[in-house]
């Protein structure tokens, strides 16, 4: 065979070979760019204080709603404590203004009653007076009581009108003595730590006296119920897949098994450059044919895994998607 013809023959071989790659990868997409994931839930006391018992050690397995932590609560009893005795000081002061007030409205009335018969005997002498039947003395008596009467009157609503906005500022004072012992007796609650939800226990070093702080992570869960392959498919594939589609997956954890799985999402855009805390994911373009291909990131769940398959998030894996 001539030179010619093998160079020829060469060319036409790679020819085939590469139709070929392009026919099947229209019916069958690969990546070995593919890992398991799930979520880490970084769990935070809402509390601040000091660590008195670990219930869970490193890499244990917990149920949601499991102890895992206890934050000393003798503070935070006492806060409850001095709560409710606030809250007892108020609703006394209420009782105590309420018969204050019920006091004051009975002033009122008998100064009221008081008031009213003194102008109706004004009333009378001074119909008494201008026909000359009583005397001057006895009218400006009866004037006098008149307006004093008056003034007691004046008096006492002034009384039940202080006695009310007392009882209403107290009456504030017992809605925050509320609201404080309600955040108390929050606060308590918050010192017993439980999972949030199934899953693995994860680089645990928190200590028996260990102070814990409120809203910095102590314990770390990895989610039993998030399991997910993120597999990076170039953007050749993707045009073919749909959620729904069948895809075969190989861990590296647990070789020479095939998972059946499902796309349950397609990333419908990645960030061109790999700028930190973005919305949108940065996936490093392969060099393929000269060109840079771009990856984007395609969601799969296994379907229907055996009840002994473990997990390990961040493991490699491998991907057909069938589109």
């Amino acid at each position: 065979m001539t030179r010619g013809r093998r160079v020829g023959l060469a060319a036409a071989i790679a020819l085939a070979l590469f139709a070929a790659y392009e026919v099947i990868s229209s019916f069958v997409a690969f990546t070995d760019d593919a890992y398991v994931q799930s979520d880490l839930i970084a769990l935070a006391p809402q509390v601040t204080g000091r660590i008195i018992a670990v219930e869970v050690a490193d890499n244990q397995d917990v149920a949601e709603g499991d102890l895992l932590a206890s934050i000393d609560p003798i503070p935070f009893q006492l806060a409850v404590d001095q709560r409710r005795a606030d809250l007892a000081e108020a609703r006394a002061q209420i009782a105590s203004d309420q018969h204050r007030i019920a006091s004051a409205r009975d002033a009122l009335a008998a100064a009221s009653s008081a008031a009213d018969f003194a102008r109706e005997n004004e009333k009378r002498l001074t119909t008494l007076a201008s026909a000359q039947d009583v005397s001057r003395v006895a009218l400006d008596q009866a004037s006098d009581t008149l307006r004093r009467a008056d003034a007691a009157r004046d008096a006492a609503q002034e009384s039940v009108a202080a006695t009310e906005a007392t009882l209403s500022m107290h009456q504030a004072t017992e809605a925050r003595a509320v609201s404080a012992l309600a955040l108390a007796e929050w606060q308590l609650a918050r010192t017993k730590l439980a999972a949030p939800t199934s899953g693995t226990v994860t680089s645990l070093s928190l200590r028996v006296g260990d102070t814990a702080q409120a809203d910095v992570p102590l314990i770390g869960i990895v989610d039993a119920r998030a399991w997910r392959i993120v597999a990076n498919f170039k953007e050749s594939y993707i045009r073919g897949f749909t959620v729904g589609s069948t895809a075969w997956v190989s861990l590296d954890s647990n070789p020479w098994h095939l998972r059946r799985a499902r796309v349950a999402g397609i990333a419908r855009g990645i960030s061109r450059e790999a700028v930190p805390d973005r919305l949108l994911n940065y996936v490093a373009p392969t060099t393929d044919w000269i060109r840079l291909k771009r990856r984007f990131p395609v969601t799969l769940t296994l379907v229907d895994p055996p009840s002994d398959l473990k997990l390990y998030m961040g493991a490699d894996a491998r991907v057909v998607v069938l589109p």
